[in-house]
């Protein structure tokens, strides 16, 4: 059985149980997991370790590459698995056992996690649980719907464990390309030139005597959790069109663009789907994440081709777009996201990065991650990557939240993420601010202007004069008021 997914006779005699395979796993280990957002995530193993740490305890620090699916997560944490997590997740489960303390979170850019492993930063990985589709005679293994950190992970580990996933189309073997940078000091340049360049292999090379188990799997993704476009939305992937043709008017770009790279989420897919109908054409992705208005781009006959770490849709069009991948595989590359989001390549290619904010400030220092400034929501992920080295770093959200409660447009932001010197422009349904070449001074009125809701306009104005009039400096900020509408939130639940 399972012959042409799994091409060794000795590996073959490795198939086991989710519930041996599982039983691998120890107190106290480091467990790297493959999976990127809900994508080409390990699903029958992590549930049988939850399982089975109900009658027999046991903790571990689980590192991914993003965030999982399958309700991985939420039942790791619900089990008492999880002492640690990193780099990034969107569990509510453990999003509240990390914001009362009971899970250490490390939140970093999604480029470090394995260049820390490999200079000895962390502790190793002690196994590696990875999702594949087909498993070489050699023990390569062809990943699935991700690359994120996989590769690294299997081949630091000292062992590793493989769930092969035959409802993966086999078709896939070939999208992959897997490459591992040189050592430091002396790395050399990681030559990926044009989004389509090929520098690896499609797939992971692992030693096959660190295989320890193979545990067979027929269970898809989970579905992406974007929701359907609306008025606002629509409206932001206006504003971005109406700047792109702005700079395209003005010399800096033609109407082919620079590569796009766009954040995960309902934002960020609505703003690209909206390139749909938009005059741009010949686009090229190099992202972290592909999405559903990758697909609908591709099949406008918009985009040309697209590189990333992950694929993750829809069941709509995942029903779509994975039994006929071939259809399309001539115009993709999956990479391990340390490629995907490398400052090297970004600086480069001269990305335009389009990242979602939970709020940002007059100023233009934005907030992605921290809720009043305590509560983590998911993580920085790859935003951070993107922003500091893109050609046009631009952050998106809607102007108001919950109704018009809360204003996303603030004095000063109560958690930074990317300063203001890592902003270029700042999008919500009202309009854009372009901050390139405005000293703060100049920025705050723009972005109150165009980006702020009327309801919050008058309230803002006056912070920003009687802070010039009355503190001044570079960045005037009056810092007894600078938290009022956060203040507000919290003792009435609402800024107005």
């Amino acid at each position: 059985m399972f012959e042409d997914r799994i091409q060794s006779a000795e590996l073959r005699q490795k198939i086991v149980s989710a519930e041996e395979a599982a039983s691998l796993v120890k107190d106290g280990m480091v467990v790297g997991m493959s999976g990127f957002t809900r994508a080409g995530d390990a699903k029958l193993v992590p549930h049988a370790m939850a399982k089975r740490a109900k009658k027999h305890p046991f903790k571990i620090t689980l590192l991914t590459g993003a965030s999982l699916g399958y309700d991985t997560d939420k039942l790791l944490c619900e089990a008492g698995v999880l002492s640690r997590r990193m780099p990034f997740q969107v569990d509510t489960t453990l999003r509240a056992a990390i914001n009362r303390g009971e899970v250490m979170f490390i939140d970093e850019h999604l480029s470090e996690t394995v260049e820390q492993l490999r200079a000895h930063q962390l502790p190793p990985v002690n196994i590696a649980i990875i999702e594949a589709a087909i498993i070489h005679e050699d023990g390569s293994i062809v990943p699935t719907t991700s690359v994120g950190n996989s590769a690294s992970f299997a081949l630091g580990a000292d062992q590793v464990i493989i769930e092969l996933n035959t409802s993966v189309n086999p078709a896939i073997e070939g999208i992959h390309d897997i490459y591992i940078p040189s050592p430091r000091p002396n790395r050399k340049p990681v030559e990926v030139l044009e989004p389509d360049t090929r520098i690896g292999t499609t797939s992971i090379k692992v030693d096959k005597n660190k295989i320890a188990a193979i545990v067979i799997s027929d269970v898809q993704d989970s579905p992406s959790l974007i929701l359907p476009a609306d008025d606002a939305t629509n409206a932001i992937a206006r504003h971005l069109t109406e700047f792109f043709l702005k700079e395209v008017d003005q010399g800096r770009m033609d109407m082919t663009l620079s590569p796009i790279q766009a954040g995960i989420g309902t934002i960020a897919n609505a703003v690209l789907t909206g390139f749909v109908d938009s005059p741009f054409h010949n686009l090229r992705m190099y992202s972290e994440v592909l999405q559903d208005s990758t697909f609908e781009l591709f099949d406008a006959g918009k985009l040309d081709f697209a590189s990333a770490s992950s694929i993750t849709l829809s069941d709509k069009c995942a029903a779509r777009v994975f039994p006929n991948i071939e259809h399309y595989k001539d115009r993709l590359i999956l990479r391990p996201q340390e490629i995907s989001n490398l400052p090297e390549i970004i600086r480069r290619l001269g990305i335009i990065a389009i990242n979602t904010a939970l709020e940002f400030d007059i100023y233009g220092n934005v907030n992605s991650t921290h809720v009043g400034g305590t509560h983590m929501m998911n993580g920085i992920g790859g935003s951070g990557d993107f922003a500091r080295n893109a050609y046009i770093s631009v952050f998106v959200t809607k102007s108001v939240a919950k109704g018009g409660k809360i204003s996303s447009v603030v004095p000063m932001v109560a958690h930074v993420d990317h300063t203001e010197h890592d902003v270029d422009v700042l999008v919500t349904e009202l309009g854009y601010a372009d901050l390139r070449g405005l000293a703060p001074r100049e920025r705050a009125p723009l972005i109150i202007e165009k980006c702020a809701h009327p309801d919050y306009r008058d309230v803002l104005r006056d912070y920003f004069d009687r802070a010039c009039k009355t503190v001044g400096g570079q960045t005037p900020h009056i810092l007894d008021e600078a938290f009022g509408l956060h203040r507000k939130l919290k003792t009435t639940g609402s800024m107005l």
